[in-house]
C-alpha cells in the first residue's frame, strides 16, 4: 500500500475536490477498458459494427479529459497547491493525458477490422492478438487500481507487466513476417494488422508512464527516461524504503 498521506486540510471543501478529481480519474479509466474491451473483441472476432461503435463513442473519453484537466486548472487557481497535493494535482493531469491517448490505440485497432483481414488474421495471429489485448486490459485494469490508492508496489508490478507485452508483440510481427514472406498477397491485409498489434504495445506504454506519475506522487521522484531495467531497478529500491 501507499505510504502517502494526503492528510486533512483547513478546507473541507478542499478535500472534496481532491477526491472527486480521482474519482473522476477512475470514471475516465473505466470508460477507456470498456472501449480496450470492445476494440479487441471486434479485432479478433471481425465485428464491424462493434468497431464502429468503439469509434463512435471515442468522445466520452475527450469529453472527460477536458472536464478533468479543467477541474484541475481551477484547483491550482483557486487553493494553490503545496508539496503532495501539487503532486497530485500534477499526476492527475498526466494520467488523463495518457488515458486519452490510450481511448485514441483503442479507437485505432477498431478502425483496423475490415473485411479484407478475414484472410490474414489466421486462428493462431487471432490467439496471439487476443492474449496480447488480455494483457494489455490487464495493464490497465491494474494500474488504475494503483492510482485508486496510490500504491507503489502495484505500480512496480505494472512496469515489469509491460515487458510481457512487448515480448507478445516481438512475437506477432516475426510471426506475421514469415506470412509476408510466404503470401505476398496477404501484405495490405497484415499490415493492418500489425498496426492493431502496435497499438496494443502503445497501451502498454502508456500503463507504464501512469505508473511512473504514481511513483512520482509518492515518492517525489522522477523515474522517466531511464532504461526500462534501470527504471524498474531504482523503483524496486526507493519502493523498498519506507516512510
Amino acid at each position: 500500500m501507499s505510504d502517502l498521506n494526503l492528510g486533512h486540510h483547513i478546507s473541507q471543501q478542499f478535500n472534496e475536490e481532491l477526491e472527486d478529481v480521482r474519482s473522476k480519474v477512475l470514471q475516465m479509466g473505466g470508460v477507456v477498458e470498456e472501449q480496450l474491451e470492445k476494440a479487441v473483441r471486434a479485432l479478433v472476432a471481425g465485428d464491424a459494427e462493434l468497431a464502429a461503435s468503439v469509434q463512435a463513442n471515442d468522445y466520452r473519453i475527450n469529453a472527460l479529459e477536458v472536464e478533468i484537466d479543467e477541474e484541475c486548472t481551477r484547483i491550482v487557481a483557486r487553493r494553490q497547491p503545496a508539496a503532495s497535493d501539487l503532486r497530485l494535482v500534477m499526476a492527475v493531469i498526466k494520467t488523463i493525458t495518457d488515458l486519452e491517448r490510450i481511448g485514441d490505440e483503442a479507437k485505432r485497432v477498431a478502425k483496423m477490422v475490415k473485411d479484407e483481414l478475414h484472410g490474414a488474421l489466421s486462428e493462431d495471429v487471432r490467439n496471439e492478438l487476443e492474449h496480447m489485448g488480455d494483457l494489455a486490459r490487464e495493464m490497465l485494469r491494474t494500474i488504475l487500481d494503483a492510482f485508486a490508492r496510490t500504491d507503489v508496489e502495484t505500480a512496480v508490478a505494472v512496469v515489469e507487466m509491460d515487458q510481457r507485452v512487448d515480448a507478445k508483440y516481438v512475437s506477432i510481427t516475426r510471426q506475421l513476417m514469415t506470412y509476408m514472406a510466404q503470401d505476398p498477397s496477404m501484405i495490405p491485409g497484415i499490415l493492418d494488422i500489425l498496426w492493431a498489434a502496435r497499438a496494443l504495445e502503445r497501451i502498454g506504454d502508456r500503463c507504464e508512464n501512469i505508473a511512473e506519475y504514481i511513483f512520482y506522487l509518492v515518492k517525489g521522484r522522477d523515474v522517466r527516461h531511464l532504461s526500462k531495467e534501470d527504471e524498474l531497478r531504482e523503483m524496486r529500491r526507493l519502493e523498498q524504503e519506507k516512510g
